[in-house]
């Protein structure tokens, strides 16, 4: 390289001023020094023991640009003699002398150590027109012919985020007719796009054009990007259609960059238009132009085209992103196609592409809801094997859904892996467990889930007592679920719009209308807001209960707080009056509602039907048939089902045949609901032909008998006394597989009681209660045999064996064993067990308050006979004949 040494005047510092070559002995001893410097730096002493203190203190700035400069012919060791100075003797070098190295090293192709030096000085956090004016100055003084040091410089300013400084340097470059490199304008560009500058890459692009720059691909693209980010489409356009009339090389980069802001923009159908025309430019759509296009088919909602190119990817073995496969699965399930989402999920998993774990539970929840859960099984099996690892959220998903199903062995199964797993647990899962069991009527397993939940640190929600407390509710046991409102509320669990209605459900179930009001009272004075449900639970409740005039009071209500009645309230309604005996009056209660335009569906006139037939007026009934098919209501085979019961009833074979002549016509055929219905009512009529020609019927129309009919059967044949041809029915019903229940072990063991048989009564029993099917009835049945056979004292080991096997006696069991202590006189036992009944917390009714004032007439103790008599007013029960009867007999 040869370099002029014309330059005896280096530029040090931040002035530059000129030396005039003197021998003054000042002179003299600069060049000595440097003398003894360059051969210090070029021999093979060490520098650390050569520079003595003695020669480091004489060290200036412009003595390390002379030694610089003198060593250009190996600027590595001008770089670690630079370095050790500033490492070893802390020496502050000028802004020149990093340039001249700078430079010297750009020359030398040494580029990452230039840079290096660049980001050192950009550290001193000097003003970038100085330096720029330094890299300047040592550049045009020094004659070096490579300007790429202020590329670097530019890049280096890039790089420590300082963009509008790069900026500037480029500019002053353009100045000074400096041409930067189209790397280093690519690189401001893109910088300038990171910090949304875009107008300023737009007016810089123009410059630089103006400047005569040749752009390339990677200008073009940040300028596109700009406009594409300034929603300037049409400029775009107009750039890409200059490119490609320029014969500038074009590939899939620009368009790619194009349709994505198309899409970013709104304008999806241009960007899907511009893909279409890709063949005809000689380019093909790779992975990142299906990918801007399915992402922005699915930000306007068009998820099944969005799938469409998903398939046209596949077929074309491009594999799409977790990303794309997301959004567009997302979309499908929020869309209601979740049978699609899933064979997508299907199809991309083929290829190792999953959607993330977000997508993939929103997916699991949307298919469980659906009801598809064999699908949604299928995927979750499948997650591990895809590399998505089931979180909480997923296990509570499948759980809920396994328990919403009835299928709570699964459930458990599922909870179980959850642990094994090492999942964090939540109160998600326990709170659907509990719901699950509830549901299904186990009370007591749902307790111990619930225990389980406690003692792992989990504290209960309003939704976990809620469910405990309607599970109970529907149990029966209110005052248990009454319990557990104490508790909630004790532990400053508020209870919430649910909780009250599956309070005054079970309320409500229980006749206890007293209590159902003022629990709605509470609810209304703790301000929680009473449902549809709410109303629909207490307005049946006081139909139930007689009381049709609060029904409609609280119908009214109901519709002054804004509350819609549905055809659940107005059945109820129409029940109610119809129980009563009030048909006419439920009759003009629909067609109020007909003339208001209220609809009423297939049940609600099911209620009206009912209660016609019950008061044998067969003909409004038929006459309602017609104002239902009039008002475009079908008739269902509920509606079928209450007219044939009706005719049954009422012995009206004739309307019968025309029934099912009718049902015929409409392509219906009567299920087993309906011909137990009449196998029901010929049994109880006694008329056994009739229901084995129905049986035959039956089976011939491929109608097969559950569970419910065989039982009907088999009690119609027991109370016949033909209980050989009950166990043939019980026989076949074993053959079909069909698991008998309570209620047909005690036909047979009422048949056997009855009969006197009580030893083979005893039997059938203690096999019952192996298999958890006796109850305090089947027990009533034992007692009931017993007494009939004088077996009083045998009765009394009954009783206690109740109480040992956990099923408690109800008042018909004190009953009658109470009747038979009377019947031989012996009151003392009589009175001993109604004092034990008392003490067992049972109410006594009408009927065993008559049976012990018989006892005491009978004894001759009439005193007490009317304190009994008394008591029982006093209790609320009426006096029957039965009572009269016995005090009057006694006076």
């Amino acid at each position: 390289m040869n370099l002029s040494l014309r330059r005896s005047t280096p530029f040090s510092g931040h002035i530059r001023r000129r030396r005039t070559i003197s021998t003054t002995p000042h002179v003299e001893n600069d060049k000595n020094l440097i003398a003894t410097l360059n051969e210090i730096v070029r021999s093979k002493r060490s520098w650390n023991i050569a520079l003595n203190n003695s020669i480091s203190n004489k060290l200036k700035p412009h003595h390390v640009e002379q030694i610089i400069l003198q060593n250009l012919d190996d600027s590595r060791l001008a770089l670690r003699f630079f370095n050790f100075l500033g490492l070893h003797k802390s020496f502050y070098h000028s802004t020149t002398s990093f340039c001249i190295l700078i430079h010297s090293l750009v020359q030398s192709n040494l580029y990452w150590p230039a840079t290096s030096l660049l980001q050192t000085l950009l550290q001193r956090k000097v003003n970038p027109r100085f330096v720029f004016d330094n890299l300047l100055d040592t550049y045009k003084r020094f004659n070096f012919c490579h300007t790429l040091g202020f590329d670097l410089l530019t890049q280096c300013y890039v790089q420590d985020r300082r963009v509008m400084d790069s900026l500037l340097i480029v500019r002053l470059m353009m100045e000074h007719s400096l041409v930067p490199d189209l790397t280093t304008l690519s690189t401001v560009l893109n910088g300038l796009i990171r910090i949304r500058r875009f107008d300023l890459v737009l007016q810089f692009f123009d410059k630089a054009m103006n400047s005569g720059v040749k752009p390339d691909e990677y200008i073009y693209t940040a300028v596109l990007k700009s406009l594409c980010e300034l929603k300037d489409f049409e400029k775009a356009k107009e750039m890409m259609n200059w490119v490609e009339r320029n014969g500038s090389k074009m590939s899939i980069i620009l368009y790619n960059i194009l349709i994505h802001g198309l899409c970013k923009g709104g304008r999806v159908w241009e960007a899907v238009e511009m893909k279409d025309s890709l063949g005809c430019k000689g380019l093909n759509a790779d992975i990142v132009t299906y990918s801007s296009l399915i992402l922005g088919l699915c930000k306007v909602n068009k998820f099944q085209l969005a799938r469409s190119l998903v398939d046209e990817m596949l077929g074309q073995h491009l594999v799409p992103r977790e990303a794309v496969v997301s959004s567009v699965v997302d979309g499908l399930r929020k869309e209601g196609d979740c049978v699609g989402a899933y064979r997508l999920v299907d199809m991309t998993g083929k290829v190792g592409v999953v959607p993330n774990l977000f997508v993939y539970n929103a997916l699991l929840n949307s298919l469980c809801k659906d009801g598809k859960l064999n699908e949604a099984e299928s995927l979750f099996d499948r997650m591990e094997d895809k590399g998505l690892c089931p979180n909480n959220i997923t296990y509570s998903i499948m759980i809920d859904s396994f328990c919403k199903q009835g299928r709570l062995d699964a459930a458990v199964l599922l909870y179980n892996r959850m642990i094994d797993n090492e999942v964090e647990l939540t109160i998600y899962p326990y709170n659907s467990l509990i719901n699950g069991y509830c549901k299904a009527g186990k009370c007591s397993a749902a307790e111990s889930i619930f225990n389980e939940m406690i003692d792992k640190g989990l504290p209960p929600t309003v939704v976990t007592y809620t469910s405990l407390i309607d599970g109970y509710c529907k149990e029966r046991e209110v005052q248990r679920a009454f319990g557990l409102y104490h508790e909630m509320t004790g532990k400053g669990i508020s209870p919430n719009t649910f909780t009250f209605t599956a309070l005054i459900s079970g309320f409500c179930r229980a006749r206890m209308m007293v209590e159902a009001s003022n629990l709605f009272d509470e609810m209304v004075k703790m301000n929680v807001t009473p449902n549809e449900i709410t109303y629909n639970v207490l307005i049946e409740g006081y139909c139930k209960d007689g009381n049709t005039v609060r029904a409609f009071e609280l119908l009214d209500e109901m519709v002054k707080k804004g509350l819609v009645p549905d055809t659940y309230t107005y059945r109820s309604l129409i029940t109610g009056l119809c129980t009563k005996g009030q048909v006419s009056e439920a009759k003009e209660f629909v067609d109020d509602l007909q003339k208001h335009r209220h609809y009423l569906n297939e049940m609600c006139f099911s209620a009206l039907l009912h209660g016609y037939c019950k008061e044998g007026r067969l003909k409004d009934a038929l006459t309602t048939t017609n104002e239902m098919a009039e008002k475009g209501i079908n008739m269902d085979l509920v509606c079928y089902s209450v007219l044939i019961y009706g005719t049954l009833k009422h012995h009206d074979v004739k309307y019968l045949l025309n029934i099912l002549k009718e049902m015929h016509d409409r392509g219906m055929k009567p299920d087993e609901v309906i011909y137990t219905s009449m196998l029901d009512a010929y049994g109880k009529v006694g008329d056994l032909k009739k229901a084995f020609s129905c049986w035959d019927i039956m089976v011939s129309e491929g109608c097969f008998p559950n569970t419910v009919t065989y039982t009907v059967m088999i009690n119609n044949l027991c109370k016949a006394g033909l209980v050989d041809k009950a166990e043939i029915f019980y026989k076949e019903m074993l053959a079909r597989g069909l698991i008998p229940n309570q209620f047909i072990y005690s036909c047979f063991l009422d048949y056997l009681a009855g009969e006197g048989y009580m030893v083979e009564a005893k039997r059938l029993h203690d096999a019952m209660l192996k298999k958890y099917l006796a109850n305090t009835v089947t027990y009533n049945i034992i007692v009931r045999g017993l007494c009939r056979l004088d077996q009083i004292q045998e009765a009394m080991d009954i009783l206690l064996e109740m109480k040992d096997n956990g099923i408690s006696p109800d008042c018909v069991t004190y009953s009658t064993i109470i009747y038979e202590f009377c019947r031989r006189g012996d009151l003392l036992g009589a009175r001993g067990l109604w004092e034990s009944m008392l003490t067992n917390g049972l109410k006594p009714d009408a009927v065993a308050y008559n049976l012990l004032i018989y006892g005491c007439c009978i004894a001759g103790e009439m005193s007490k006979a009317f304190e009994l008599r008394d008591e029982m007013i006093r209790s609320g029960l009426k006096m029957t004949n039965a009572t009269y009867a016995s005090l009057i007999h006694g006076t």
